[in-house]
């Protein structure tokens, strides 16, 4: 259940109005709830008896006998009252501010249910209440208690200052509660923020670890893929008899080539792995390699084993660049022959990757587009697409992807420094 929390509301108040029945006029109290009621009940008809067993009986102020009844019954209301104190601060307040001011009996009472009332209601009820109270009972003192027609002033301040110390006393544990409220939500805030900081951080390895898997075994996996299939169409062309039996050379060549590139593709892993492991600050000293530009050849030459028709323009200052920027252009340039083997087998790749030219580098893999195949429907446009068009953004850069004149073009402009 949502809960409202107003300027009134407290600690206590606030946990009772997740509670089903305190809306509907079902009020329960806690342990320490009960705890502290009883206690101010039982001083407040403590007072009630003393007052009423040496003031009310022994007739000590003169009064008629209907005034001395009207008195033990508004204390005897006023002291009933405290059980309702939390639920009608404001009806409680303004019982005590008449009656209790009216009574020597609700002395105790009257004072407990101010303080109250400045408690859960603050100083604009408390404030106007108690100065009621303490109008009401001016009169009354001044009739009736000995001496205080003589002598006003002192009564009149002790008056005062006792109802300033009750309600200063309400509003200071008030505002402590409001404070402690305040860093209890503030506290739960900002534990919903940490979870959802802890979440998406979560998300973002999570994607970070696809990304690097992608990177990674894609391009391996479709070399494998490539020989494999090439040995399995071998050996049905043989099995049907349109093509001679694969020689044992052959087969020991395209397992050679299967078997290495299974151990690269492992070791890469491992590799990612490491990385992935690492502590945030480098804790444990160590640096998995990562790919650079002078990689690119070999990458090439892999690609080209694998019956790949490749042409590749590399510039040459490219080692100059930030190691970050260098791996990135790597990557790219491995999306595109994977892609390229993947969907547009047999077809020639263009690779260029041009020097730093009005402070940006140019990444450029283009090859013959699959037939009916249009901009939108660009195959491979997936994982490892999104995993390039982040890291590029990251060094500010842009991706972009067409299907022009029959190819289809992979291009990235990175802002890079040297």
């Amino acid at each position: 259940m949502a809960v409202t929390v107003d300027r009134w509301m407290l600690p206590g108040e606030l946990a009772r109005a997740d509670e089903p029945g305190e809306r509907s006029g079902a009020y329960r109290r806690t342990p320490r709830d009960w705890a502290v009621d009883v206690t101010m009940f039982a001083i407040a008809a403590l007072v009630w008896v003393l007052e009423f067993e040496y003031y009310v009986l022994p007739d000590v102020f003169g009064q008629p006998v209907w005034a001395r009844i009207a008195d033990s019954a508004g204390g005897a209301a006023v002291c009933l009252a405290i059980w309702w104190r939390r639920r009608f601060p404001v009806t409680t307040g303004l019982l005590a501010g008449t009656a209790g001011a009216l009574a020597n009996t609700a002395a105790s009472a009257m004072i407990l249910l101010l303080f109250s009332l400045a408690l859960h209601r603050g100083w604009k009820w408390a404030v106007p209440i108690t100065s009621v109270a303490v109008l009401i009972s001016v009169p009354y003192i001044y009739l009736n208690f000995p001496g205080a027609d003589r002598q006003p002033l002192p009564w009149l301040i002790s008056l005062l200052l006792g109802a300033a110390l009750v309600v200063t006393a309400g509003l200071a544990v008030r505002a402590r509660r409001q404070v402690l409220l305040a860093l209890r939500l503030r506290a739960d805030a900002e534990r919903r923020g940490h979870t959802r900081e802890l979440e998406e951080s979560r998300r973002a390895e999570r994607q970070r670890i696809a990304r690097e898997m992608h990177d990674v075994l894609a391009h391996r996996i479709s070399l494998l893929a490539v020989h494999a299939g090439a040995l399995e169409y071998r050996t049905a062309q043989a099995e049907q008899g349109v093509a001679p039996e694969p020689s044992a050379a052959e087969v020991r060549d395209v397992v050679a080539v299967v078997r290495t590139n299974a151990n690269q593709a492992l070791e890469e892993l491992r590799e990612v792995l490491d990385l992935l492991r690492q502590q945030p600050d480098g804790e444990d000293g160590r640096e998995s390699p990562q790919p650079t530009a002078d990689r690119l050849p070999a990458l090439v030459d892999e690609a080209r084993l694998s019956g790949q028709q490749v042409r590749a323009d590399f510039a040459t200052g490219l080692g100059r660049l930030r190691p970050q920027i260098q791996r990135t252009i790597y990557r790219i340039v491995q999306e595109g022959l994977t892609n390229a083997r993947k969907h547009a087998p047999g077809a020639s790749v263009d690779v260029l990757v041009s020097d730093v030219v009005a402070g940006e580098v140019l990444v450029q893999v283009a090859n013959a587009a699959p037939l009916g195949v249009t901009t939108s429907e660009i195959p491979g446009a997936g994982a490892g697409l999104i995993g390039l068009a982040e890291r590029v953004a990251l060094h500010g850069g842009e991706l972009t992807r067409e299907i022009s004149e029959g190819e289809f073009r992979m291009r990235a402009r990175i802002p890079c420094t040297s």
